[in-house]
């Protein structure tokens, strides 16, 4: 069974930094992956952020230069690191996959099938 579970959210000031996790669990081995993070602000549709899969790493405009995805290899576990955050930011922040590459691309959050639970991310100014 396919678990994906976020943590490290909090509140922070414009400008500051956050480090999002996602505990994967579930996955069959070797097994052709692709990872996105996707965030929702009250009132708003549901956003992609970046994805990552065994090619690289690509993200939206907004948080290109900001944001950073990997994979914290000892724990098996994706990462976000958010620096400079803007109010802007604030929001719900998923992390979601998918069986198959993410082949570069922008994605919507109805190509995913697994979804964590979401971790709250609030920027203040």
């Amino acid at each position: 069974q396919v678990r994906l579970v976020e943590s490290g959210g909090g509140s922070v000031q414009a400008g500051g930094s956050l480090r999002l996790s996602c505990a994967v669990s579930g996955f069959t081995p070797q097994s052709r992956i692709c990872m996105g993070w996707f965030r929702q602000a009250p009132g708003k549709e549901r956003e992609g952020v970046g994805f990552m899969d065994t090619d690289g790493t690509t993200y939206v405009k907004s948080v290109k230069g900001r944001f950073t995805i990997s994979r914290d290899n000892a724990k098996n576990t994706p990462t976000l690191q958010m620096n400079s955050l803007e109010p802007e930011d604030t929001g719900m922040y998923y992390c979601a996959a998918r069986y198959t590459y993410c082949y570069g691309g922008d994605w919507p959050p109805t190509s995913f099938n697994y979804w964590g639970q979401g971790t709250q991310v609030t920027v203040s100014s």
